[in-house]
């Protein structure tokens, strides 16, 4: 657990350094080196690929072996199998998008840092009893956004959250004032038609701009 520890306290680190988490889906292996340079370009080493088409694992590979500078983490995980590739691939981090018993039993097996998805006190109660206390709030918007993340919250201190769904521009700060929160999830910046048009320079803009929007919040 060590060791899981000090991966976890490297993440933090990085989160708390960023505030803001890239999730992307690819369809195309071959955009996922373009694409992790433009996030290097627009300063942010940062990148949670989700497994929702068939080329994540390659994806992830790819960043992995090509741009060693990037962490890289593996999103939409809802089976151990999966992790299981997402650690193949080389992934820092495994991200679900709710609490699943056989992925967080395969993740502290293999002592990898897993962020399982919450909206409900019973299911952080569940991750906490598996020793999880770095949870995604998801879908948060549509869970009732800052308020809601406030009031669930406040039973649970020492609890942190990184908030995904439904996070933008216009309501990021909203978000990254809470006491709370770790740091926030999103697609905006990265949506997959602008990766499936390969217009990776437009995507370097845009997460530079977000990278301000984090920078007026703080």
């Amino acid at each position: 657990m060590d060791r899981l520890q000090q991966r976890l306290k490297t993440l933090v680190e990085l989160f708390k350094r960023y505030r803001l988490i890239p999730v992307v889906i690819l369809d195309r292996a071959e955009d996922a080196e373009p694409l992790g340079e433009a996030l290097l370009q627009a300063g942010l080493p940062l990148i949670e690929i989700t497994f929702r088409t068939d080329a994540a694992a390659e994806a992830i590979r790819r960043i992995c072996r090509r741009l060693p500078e990037m962490t890289v983490g593996a999103g939409t995980v809802i089976r151990a199998d999966q992790a299981q590739a997402a650690l193949d691939a080389g992934a820092a981090f495994i991200v679900s998008p709710g609490f699943s018993s056989a992925v967080s039993d395969f993740c502290i097996r293999q002592e990898l840092p897993y962020f399982p998805g919450v909206t409900t006190a019973t299911e952080i109660q569940m991750a906490l009893e598996r020793q999880w206390r770095i949870l995604k709030y998801f879908p948060a918007e549509a869970s009732g956004g800052v308020r809601t993340l406030r009031a669930i919250a406040a039973p649970f201190p020492g609890v942190q959250f990184i908030a995904t769904g439904g996070i933008t521009g216009e309501n990021l700060a909203d978000y990254l004032k809470l006491d709370c929160l770790l740091a926030c999830g999103g697609s905006w910046f990265v949506q997959r038609q602008l990766i499936s048009r390969r217009a990776f320079d437009e995507i370097s803009h845009r997460v530079q701009s977000a990278l301000r929007h984090v920078v007026k919040a703080t």
